[in-house]
C-alpha cells in the first residue's frame, strides 16, 4: 500500500494488533452469547473488515445482518442527522442484538440505533467497536466491548474512510491534516 501510506501521519494499530483484539473480544463474546443465537449487525461500510475478523472469532451460533446508516454524508464531521439507507432483513423483536462498529466518535449513529432497536422490542442491544473515541462524544453512549481507545484525531484504514478512500488500508492510521484540510 505504498501509494496510500504517504498520506498517513502515523500508524496507530497494525493488522496484527487488530486481529489480536478480534481474538480477545471474540473469546469474551463467545462466552457472553453462548446459547443465545444473537443477531450480529454490521453497520456498513466501515465495519466490514472488523466484522469479518471478529465474527470468525465468535465460537457460538449467531446470525448476521447488515445496515447502511450515515451521519457524515461525505465530510469529516457528523452532520448530526442520522439516515438509515438500508435497514435489516430480519425481525429483531425478542432478539439479542450485537452491533459491530468500526468507530464510535460522536455517538449519534449508535445512540439512534440503540433507541430504535429498543423501540423495535429487541431483548438486548449491545455494541462492540474496533475503536472508541470518547473525546468526540456529543451524546451519551458507551460501547459494551472495545478493541482500542483512540485519540481525537482523524483516523482511517481497516474500513474507516475519508471521502470513501483509505478503507482498504490493512491498519488504522492518522490521516495527514493536509489531506482533509485542502
Amino acid at each position: 500500500m505504498k501509494n496510500l501510506d504517504q498520506y498517513i501521519e502515523k500508524v496507530l494499530y497494525s493488522e496484527e494488533e487488530i486481529k489480536q483484539a478480534a481474538k480477545r473480544l471474540g473469546a469474551i463474546l463467545t462466552k457472553d452469547y453462548e446459547g443465545k443465537n444473537p443477531l450480529v449487525i454490521a453497520v456498513l461500510k466501515g465495519a466490514v473488515p472488523w466484522f469479518a475478523d471478529l465474527t470468525r472469532e465468535i465460537d457460538t451460533h449467531l446470525e448476521m445482518d447488515f445496515m447502511v446508516v450515515s451521519s457524515y454524508h461525505g465530510g469529516t464531521s457528523s452532520s448530526g442527522e442520522v439516515k438509515i439507507l438500508k435497514d435489516l432483513d430480519t425481525n429483531v423483536e425478542g432478539r439479542d442484538i450485537l452491533f459491530v462498529e468500526d468507530i464510535i466518535d460522536t455517538g449519534r449513529t449508535l445512540r439512534y440505533l440503540v433507541d430504535l432497536f429498543k423501540y423495535r422490542q429487541a431483548n438486548s442491544v449491545k455494541i462492540v467497536t474496533l475503536l472508541d473515541k470518547p473525546e468526540g462524544r456529543e451524546v451519551e453512549i458507551e460501547a459494551d466491548y472495545v478493541g482500542f481507545n483512540v485519540p481525537n484525531e482523524f483516523v482511517v484504514g481497516y474500513g474507516l474512510d475519508y471521502d470513501e478512500n483509505f478503507r482498504n488500508l490493512g491498519y488504522v492510521g492518522v490521516l495527514k491534516e493536509e489531506v482533509y484540510k485542502k
